[in-house]
């Protein structure tokens, strides 16, 4: 009687192995569905086959360009969820995951002014980052410089080609 109850027991215990396994391997298939990837930062997606046609649900999170038919280089530009879809030359789907973009967790210094936030990443030096939600006329003023580096170097790059 003892043999018997011990082998229910051990049986019961083999199902619940089981099944937790399973929950846990479905679990990692999902969390594999999700693409991450840090504001300002990139990451690579593998895919089966070739590319041919890439939907981001919402650019302004991140921006999605083929390095080769089978890579993916994924851009975060702001913080939040969106999704990726990618499409063979067939229309078929190779790829429907969620994309995630975080802000980085460690550098950051947040300073507020009453209702006014001003953002500075210090990693050692301090310099003020392009971060939505920090005061208007701040944000503005750091979109300009960038704006204006991103034309000087365009320029050069430019120069260098024309050579």
């Amino acid at each position: 009687m003892v043999f018997l109850l011990s082998r229910k027991l051990s049986q019961r215990l083999l199902v619940a192995a089981v099944i937790g396994v399973a929950g846990a391997s479905q679990s990692a298939m999902a969390e594999s569905n999700v693409v991450q990837v840090l504001v300002d930062q990139a990451t690579l997606v593998r895919l089966d086959r070739p590319a041919s046609e890439i939907v981001v649900g919402n650019p302004s999170i991140a921006d999605v360009s083929v390095q080769s038919g089978k890579v993916l280089v994924v851009t975060g530009k702001s913080f939040g969820e969106t999704n990726l879809i990618v499409m063979d030359a067939d229309g078929k789907v190779i790829a429907n995951r969620g994309l995630i973009v975080l802000e980085p967790r460690t550098g950051f210094v947040t300073m507020y002014r009453g209702d006014a936030r001003y953002t500075l990443h210090c990693a050692p030096n301090c310099t003020p980052p392009l971060v939505i939600g920090d005061n208007p006329d701040y944000f503005e003023a750091i979109s300009k410089e960038i704006k204006t580096k991103q034309s000087i170097s365009q320029s050069s790059a430019e120069g260098e080609k024309q050579q």
